[in-house]
């Protein structure tokens, strides 16, 4: 996700709940070079959980444990397909936490430091989760 000329990674729960912001870095920085950046990978496999990727983050996890990425290539078979669709339905609603924060009229057209940038991507997360506790 851009923010101004940042790459920011927003980690989030399955029902689109924000989990983790990261810090800035420029925006010419590839997912996978984020991701080695922060040692998201790492974290995943300390904590057993997995992260669903696209088709860019092939090769990320040596393993295949905890990256799970879609399919490539054309005339794939059915069960490659059925596989694709039902990844790209897990990753619906953990997309919303990337539209929570491009709701926010403060990060539609910012003029700022990519660093003022990521503190305010880092303060909405903290308003969010504010509102969801207080109800």
């Amino acid at each position: 996700m851009y923010l101004s000329k940042i790459r920011r990674i927003i980690d989030s729960f399955p029902d689109g709940t924000i989990l983790w912001v990261s810090g800035d870095l420029p925006g010419s920085t590839h997912d996978t070079a984020a991701a080695r950046i922060w040692n998201i990978l790492a974290a995943l496999r300390d904590t057993g959980l997995i992260a669903l990727g696209d088709k860019g983050h092939h090769g990320c996890d040596q393993t295949g444990r905890h990256v799970l990425t879609p399919y490539k290539g054309r005339n794939k078979p059915e069960s490659q397909k059925d596989a694709n669709r039902a990844r790209a339905r897990l990753c619906g609603p953990g997309e919303r936490a990337n539209a929570q924060l491009k709701t926010r009229r403060i990060l539609r057209k910012l003029r700022c430091c990519p660093h003022r940038a990521g503190r305010l991507a880092k303060a909405i997360h903290v308003l969010q989760n504010y509102e969801i506790t207080a109800g």
